[in-house]
């Protein structure tokens, strides 16, 4: 019974991590496509640092309890989608499928709110502490 239970937690853990990792992978071809990546490149913000900053940030908003939670696992696997929707071979057929899989199209357009504004966030506290990083200490 014991053997049954860890291998449904180990596959549980090695499945999340994978959501998880697909997310990530997203989200920084994301980056990489977005014009907020100047003001980023402008600022010094490692695109990988920015991205789990991102995946992060946005995990606080999404489905689920803990992050191998399977309504949290779900939602990283819809919001990979979301993020390579432009690269689908029939865009159309995978925003329905969106829809249907976050359950309408106005929980999709908070999916993606909740994503712009964590990239935002991201942004804003990796910009705010690269200015203090920047500025000379007073002298005393």
């Amino acid at each position: 019974m014991k053997k049954i239970v860890l291998i449904s937690i180990a596959t549980l853990f090695f499945t999340g991590c994978s959501d998880k990792n697909n997310y990530n992978a997203a989200v920084l071809a994301e980056l990489s496509r977005d014009q907020k990546v100047e003001d980023a490149k402008e600022y010094n913000v490692p695109q990988d640092k920015m991205a789990d900053c991102i995946v992060e940030a946005s995990a606080k908003n999404m489905d689920g309890i803990f992050a191998f939670d399977p309504a949290r696992l779900t939602a990283y696997r819809n919001y990979t989608k979301m993020l390579t929707l432009t690269q689908s071979e029939d865009p159309k057929k995978t925003l329905d499928e969106l829809r249907e899989a976050f359950g309408s199209a106005k929980n999709l357009m908070e999916a993606r709110n909740n994503y712009t504004e964590s990239e935002l966030e991201c942004l804003t506290l990796f910009v705010a502490n690269t200015n203090t990083e920047d500025k000379p200490e007073s002298k005393k």
